[in-house]
């Protein structure tokens, strides 16, 4: 005997697929854009909890500095290059209709002589309008970005944000601060570096320092050594030299209790090599503790490998091989200077801070553990 066919709305299955997605309400967004020396990044994120979650973004590596350490200005070609990555952010921000953002330039705008006819060029071609930060700001914005990777039982922190252009470390202190809040402690240094004018329980900034030597102007600084391996020993020794006015470095510090955050490109790259990963993938990544041994046969792996392997292999790639040793020279340098065996990876960083500084400063953020 045939089956009944159901009556009326019975008639037909129910629906199994999930419901479309609900678009986000344009007025709860905020976005971010970072344009640094070498790469163009933007967020756009809505506040969740104690955290955001990211509803669109973009990167792409624009190489604005390019050839700014030989002339002093941004030349032509990396202007275009940049204005075409930045006309498909302002397309993005106005796709999602966001009316809250912070646009920012770095290292590079602060250091070319044409930067501010740079600044009106955006302007005009893209209606976007940026503002180039001061160190200070841009250190500070990477040391709120780590906030949740702080673990509760550190009492000395040190943050090193390894830029294209500069590389900013923050040297905090948290042993006031009771265990449970550490982690926390960290969004409010967003007011400013003043240690000294910190309450008993709040996290004390100890020195901080803006280096003027990234990725792309270390790497400058030293194109015309043509041996591999000696460039890259020039390149540590070189930044070392560059950190000696850094009041924690003269004073010998204790292991326990004293970690190490690195946000960067090459920080994230060191990480994915070691994790032996053929595409990257920022949840193996981000918070993850490297040891000083995993690290050192990481680097030691790119020398064996050369600028032609470094090229072939799928986590570096030709646009980031000669980059990707300057950084890890700085990176080499860094574990060298002070008394810890582990790092922890950050893949966060300008864009993140400037996001948590956005909505904190709009109390939209939710208290508690992020």
């Amino acid at each position: 005997m045939a089956p009944k066919r159901p009556k009326g709305a019975g008639a037909f299955p129910k629906a199994v697929e999930s419901p479309a997605p609900q678009r986000p309400d344009p007025d709860a967004l905020y976005a971010a854009l970072d344009l640094g020396t070498n790469s163009c990044r933007m967020l756009i994120a809505q506040p969740k909890g104690s955290g955001f979650h990211v509803v669109d973004s973009f990167s792409k590596s624009v190489q604005l500095g390019a050839g700014l350490e030989r002339t002093g200005r941004l030349s032509r070609s990396s202007m275009a290059r940049t204005v075409q990555a930045l006309r498909i952010c302002q397309q993005k921000l106005k796709r999602n209709k966001v009316k809250r953002m912070r646009l920012v330039a770095t290292e590079a705008c602060r250091r070319a002589k044409n930067s501010r006819e740079f600044i009106r060029q955006v302007k005009r071609e893209t209606g976007l309008t940026l503002e180039i930060i001061l160190p200070e700001e841009e250190a500070r914005l990477a040391v709120i970005s780590c906030a949740p990777l702080v673990s509760t039982k550190t009492e000395q922190l040190l943050v090193v944000d390894i830029g294209g252009g500069s590389t900013e470390l923050v040297w905090i202190d948290l042993s006031s601060v009771p265990r449970r809040d550490r982690p926390a402690s960290i969004t409010r240094v967003q007011t400013g570096f003043h240690s000294l004018d910190s309450p008993f329980h709040a996290a004390k900034v100890v020195d901080w320092i803006s280096v003027p030597l990234g990725v792309a102007t270390l790497r400058d600084q030293f194109n015309d050594v043509e041996d591999d391996a000696a460039r890259f020993a020039l390149m540590s020794w070189f930044f070392e030299e560059n950190l000696a006015d850094f009041a924690p470095y003269k004073n010998e510090q204790v292991r326990e209790g004293f970690q190490i955050v690195g946000t960067s490109g090459t920080v994230t790259t060191v990480a994915a090599s070691h994790l032996g990963l053929k595409r990257y993938d920022r949840t193996k990544v981000d918070g993850l503790r490297m040891t000083s041994d995993q690290i050192d046969k990481v680097i030691r792996g790119y020398l064996e490998l050369g600028p032609t392997g470094r090229r072939r292999d799928p986590r570096i790639g030709e646009d980031r091989q000669a980059l990707i040793m300057s950084g890890s020279a700085i990176l080499q340098a860094l574990l060298r200077c002070w008394p810890t065996d582990r790092l922890s990876v950050a893949d966060r960083g300008l864009r993140e801070g400037l996001l948590y500084a956005q909505m904190s400063g709009d109390g939209v953020l939710e208290d508690g553990p992020f």
